[in-house]
Parts: structure tokens; C-alpha cells; sequence
């Protein structure tokens, strides 16, 4: 009875194996299990009969519940086909929404962008997606033995893998496929073939034959770069013949006026040093270029090779576009120095023309023009790098106005007696104590004035001594010029002279005066003039003043007229008592030397 009621389940099982739902399968579990709770009361025959009647009407309640259930069950779908197809709806609306302001992140292998993720994954951002997508696909293609149409496609109800092996290498959501217009198994099919012959690229470049003909280009540039050093060891000991020949044909010795400079053995040790370094040079620029090349030439180090290339390349570009951004400038410094020489220029002639008096300007001394005209340039200068200032590369950097203040704190804090020499100097320019070439005397230095310059002043001595004087000493010390009173009114010289009691005054005096009108470099117009300065208990004395215009022959002036003094007296047979000269007249010599005749007694 029990097998006949299993092989009746069994059958209505695989009737309804591809329809039932899990009700139907509880309702027959319940009667396997009320019929194992009724105990047998009746006959087999019987029995039998009663328990097909009620499979009977089992099954068609069954089959009665089984209708109930597709049709609630399609109602189910219906109601959730609609509920998908409105979500879906505005998921794709809101996508479209994003799709212009959004930007998609490239899944790149090798420099080579493949696709685009737009939505993210769980925990993962479209980039983390597109990087991990990236790596697995890099790590793929490096492998020997791989086999690109081996990857392939596994779907499930959430998410589309492309797999390699047991390896998930790609993954797409429903999100995805909107983003791109489509279904995720319609993306994961189009991009399947684009990674599959990404990978076959991968495999030519990453495959023994490749990796033989990488190691031969290698092999070739070592051997390449060793022929270069060799060649251009070979052009340097030959440049280095031809110099040394140049020693005894073409080179000369460099001279600068009567100082020998440069002889030919140190021209041709500089011309060879020269050339070493060209050769140093040379060949650094070789390895700069090959070492790049050599680590180029596998995938494994393309990216340090790249780096090393970038260490030469990134200088040269910076510096291009630094001197190419910095044209506007330096057009701006141009014009500003261009104007500013001009300036210069123009102060110049106008200095020039008032220094020769050709222009005349009233209350203007022509030896102030040069000093002027050497300030107004300063201060155009000065204003000049002022308006460059800003326009230097580097003017904006801490560094370089620190090192500005730096280097103004050092010259303000050593340059105060400069600075005063200077000052000192420009009063003096326009106090016009004196000019160049006049002879003055400074405190205990007489000679004429031979230089003038910001700082100092230099005087050359009648003994052809040339002192510096600093210009704040200067204007701290009074200064007596010959040459400008014998220019404008005439110098007097003087000197004195002692003669005693018994000769006439008048006498003296006029023999004072015509010795110094004797006197070459004295003028008579005005006449000179002897003064009585004092009658002392001996002697009286006279003081004989006479004018000159040439203040540089003081000193060979005063010597002639000493001398015609004593030539004038001695003539006239007058004694000159000073020093005090004591003589007893009792018939000893006078102190009137011998009359001599051209020289001779």
C-alpha cells in the first residue's frame, strides 16, 4: 500500500516537476504524512480503490491550486516588470541627466584607453574599478603563455564577468549598460573583443620572439655606445695632433700693449683642455641618450626609462617656456632701458653744451655741468632699476628679496664713511672751492689739484707728490686757492727783508720795486708795493708785495725775486742786515760780495 501511494506521488511529482511550486510539494509531503499516521482497517482491495479515489481528487485540487498559483505568479511579474521598468526608467532619465557633466574614468593599459566606467561598484569608485580592471588586464597580457580567445563571458542575475580561467578579469552591472545604452551582456560582448585584441597586442609584445629581438636591440646599442666612445677617443687624440701642429703655423702670441698674455704653449694647453671638455661633454650627452634608450627597450623599465628621459627633457621645456613666457618682460625691460639711454644721452649734450659755454644758463657755473649731470644719471639709473625691479625673474621669491634686504643692511651698515665721502663731495662740487688744476693749499699741503672724485681728492705737491685727500677731510679743512685769486684779482707775493738805519727808506723801496718788476711773472699793472711792517732795534723791515697771474709758478716766482732782491741791493752797494750781521768798521769786508763780471772776477 505504501509503494502504491510512493509510485502515485512520484508520478504527480514529475507531472508537475516543471510547473509545481513549493505549495504543491508541502501538500503532498501532508498526505505522505497522514497516511503514515492512519493505521490499515480494511481490506487491501478495498483500500486501494479508497485511496485512488481520494489521489484522484487530490489532484485535482492540486491541479486547481496550481492554476491559482500561475495566475497570482504572473500577476507577480507583471507588478514587478512594471515596478523594474519605472526604476529603470528613471535611472535612465537621471543618467541621461548626468551624462553631459559627467566625465567617465578610462580603463588605460599600456598608454592605450580601452573603455570607460561610469558607475561605481559596492565599496569600489570608477576609479578604483577602472585601476584594479587595468592591472589585471597588464598582468594578463605579460603572460607566455596566454591565450586571448580564452577569455569569456559568465553571466549571472546581478552582474556580467569577463573570465579568464577561474579568474574574474572585467565586471559589469545593469548600472554600466545604461550608462553605455545597453544591456550588461551586450557591453560585456563589445568589450570582450576589445580586450581580446588588446591582449593579442600584449602577446606579440610581451612573446619570446619579441623578448629575443630585445635583448639583440640591447646587445646593439651597448656595442653602438662603445663604438661612439671609442670614435670620439679617436677624434679627440687626433684634434689633439692637429692643435699641437697649430703651435708652430698658424698660432700666435696674444699680446695687450707690450705684456704677453697668452704664448703658444698656453694657447695650445687651452686649446687642449678645450677640447677635453668638448669630448667630457659629448660623451655625457651620449649616455644621457642611451641609458634611456637601453631601458626603453623593455616593457619592465619603459617607465624609468621615461623618467630618465624626463630629467633631461622637463629642464630643457621649463626653461623654454620660462624664456618664452618671459619675452613680454624682457620687451618691457628693453623699452625701459632704451628710453632711460636716451635720457642719458640727452643730459650728456645739454652738460657738454653748458661745460664749453655754448649754453649759458644764468646762475649755472659751467664746472657744475659734469657733477650734474653725473648725478642726474645715477638717479636715472637708480630710477631705471626701480621699474625693472618687477620685471626680474625671481623679484616675487622670499629668496631674492631677502638676499635684497641682506645686501642693503650690509652696505648701510659699512658704508657710512663712504656715503659721507660722497656727500662730501657733491658740496664741494658745488661749493666750487677750487677746479681742477688749481694750486691750493690744504692745511699743511700745497700743490695743484689734480683729480676730483666722489670719494677723494688728489693734490700733486711741487714735488710731484700726489696725496689723496678723503672729501669729508676736506670740508672739515680750510682751503686757500692761489689759482683763483691770480685768475680774477692777481695773486700777491710778498716777502720781507731787513736793511739798516743808515740806508734811506725811500731808496729800499725803490730798489724792492724794481727788483721785483725784474722778476719774470710779475706784472706792473698793478705796480707792486713795499710796506714798512716794523722798526726794529737794529734794522727796520720792508716788505715788498708784487702780482702775478700764474698761481703754478709760485715757488720759481718767489725764487727770482729773492734773487733780484740780492742782485738790485749788492748793484746799489746797500747791505741786507738780516740775519742780524755784525761788523766792525774798522777797514774788515763788507758784506756786499765782489762785483763779478759775467761771472767771472
Amino acid at each position: 500500500m505504501r509503494t502504491l501511494r510512493l509510485f502515485y506521488l512520484f508520478i504527480l511529482c514529475l507531472s508537475f516537476s516543471g510547473y509545481a511550486s513549493s505549495q504543491i510539494v508541502e501538500k503532498a509531503l501532508d498526505i505522505l504524512r497522514k497516511d503514515s499516521l492512519v493505521k490499515p482497517a480494511v481490506t487491501v482491495a478495498d483500500s486501494d480503490s479508497v485511496l485512488l479515489a481520494a489521489a484522484r481528487e487530490e489532484l485535482a485540487a492540486l491541479r486547481l491550486n496550481e492554476a491559482n498559483m500561475r495566475m497570482e505568479m504572473e500577476q507577480m511579474k507583471i507588478a514587478m516588470y512594471a515596478a523594474d521598468s519605472i526604476k529603470l526608467a528613471k535611472q535612465k532619465q537621471r543618467i541621461d541627466s548626468l551624462r553631459n557633466v559627467t566625465c567617465g574614468v578610462p580603463v588605460v593599459v599600456d598608454n592605450d584607453t580601452l573603455f570607460y566606467y561610469y558607475a561605481k561598484r559596492g565599496g569600489h569608485t570608477p576609479q578604483q574599478r577602472a585601476e584594479n580592471v587595468a592591472n589585471e588586464i597588464l598582468g594578463l597580457g605579460k603572460r607566455f603563455n596566454l591565450q586571448p580567445d580564452s577569455l569569456y563571458i559568465e553571466s549571472s542575475e546581478i552582474v556580467t564577468d569577463l573570465m579568464y580561467g577561474d579568474k574574474v578579469i572585467v565586471s559589469f552591472t545593469d548600472q554600466d549598460g545604461l550608462w553605455e545604452g545597453c544591456s550588461r551582456d551586450q557591453l560585456a560582448a563589445d568589450k570582450r573583443t576589445v580586450i581580446v585584441e588588446k591582449l593579442r597586442m600584449m602577446k606579440e609584445e610581451h612573446g619570446f620572439l619579441q623578448l629575443c629581438k630585445r635583448v639583440f636591440y640591447f646587445i646593439l646599442v651597448l656595442v653602438g655606445q662603445f663604438l661612439l666612445f671609442r670614435a670620439t677617443n679617436w677624434l679627440f687624440r687626433k684634434l689633439k695632433v692637429r692643435i699641437i701642429k697649430l703651435r708652430n703655423t698658424r698660432l700666435k702670441p696674444f699680446s695687450i700693449q707690450d705684456y704677453e698674455l697668452l704664448d703658444t704653449y698656453k694657447q695650445v694647453k687651452l686649446l687642449v683642455f678645450l677640447a677635453n671638455i668638448i669630448r667630457y661633454i659629448f660623451m655625457f650627452l651620449q649616455l644621457l641618450l642611451t641609458v634611456p634608450m637601453l631601458f626603453s627597450i623593455f616593457p619592465q623599465t619603459k617607465d624609468l626609462a621615461y623618467k630618465l628621459f624626463s630629467y633631461i627633457l622637463t629642464p630643457v621645456k621649463s626653461i623654454i617656456a620660462g624664456v618664452l613666457s618671459y619675452i613680454p618682460n624682457l620687451f618691457t625691460i628693453f623699452v625701459i632701458c632704451l628710453a632711460i639711454r636716451y635720457l642719458v644721452r640727452f643730459f650728456r649734450y645739454l652738460a657738454e653744451e653748458i661745460q664749453s659755454e655754448r649754453l649759458k644758463l644764468r646762475g649755472f657755473y659751467p664746472d657744475w655741468a659734469i657733477p650734474t649731470f653725473h648725478i642726474i644719471r645715477f638717479l636715472l639709473y637708480a630710477f631705471m632699476i626701480a621699474m625693472i625691479y618687477p620685471y626680474l625673474p625671481g623679484s616675487n621669491s622670499g629668496v631674492f628679496q631677502g638676499i635684497s634686504v641682506f645686501v642693503g643692511l650690509i652696505v648701510s651698515l659699512g658704508s657710512s664713511t663712504v656715503i659721507g665721502n660722497i656727500i662730501a663731495g657733491l658740496v664741494i662740487t658745488y661749493m666750487r672751492p677750487f677746479k681742477i688744476g688749481d694750486r691750493i693749499k690744504l692745511n699743511d699741503t700745497t700743490g695743484n689739484v689734480v683729480e676730483k672724485t666722489p670719494l677723494v681728492t688728489r693734490i700733486r705737491t711741487p714735488k710731484n707728490e700726489v696725496v689723496t685727500i678723503p672729501n669729508s677731510f676736506v670740508m672739515s679743512s680750510h682751503t686757500v686757492n692761489f689759482s683763483q685769486s691770480a685768475r680774477e684779482f692777481g695773486l700777491i707775493i710778498h716777502s720781507e727783508v731787513s736793511i739798516g738805519y743808515d740806508v734811506p727808506w725811500r731808496v729800499v723801496n725803490k730798489l724792492l720795486i724794481e727788483a721785483a718788476l725784474n722778476t719774470p711773472g710779475v706784472v706792473d699793472d698793478p705796480r707792486p708795493f713795499v710796506l714798512s711792517t716794523s722798526l726794529s732795534d737794529w734794522y727796520p723791515v720792508y716788505q715788498v708785495n708784487a702780482y702775478i697771474k700764474d698761481a703754478d709758478r709760485l715757488a720759481e716766482i718767489y725764487s727770482d725775486l729773492h734773487q733780484n732782491i740780492q742782485d738790485r741791493f749788492n748793484e746799489e752797494g746797500v747791505e741786507i742786515m738780516s740775519p742780524h750781521y755784525m761788523a766792525v768798521r774798522d777797514g774788515n769786508a763788507s758784506t756786499i760780495p765782489p762785483k763779478e763780471n759775467d761771472g767771472k772776477e
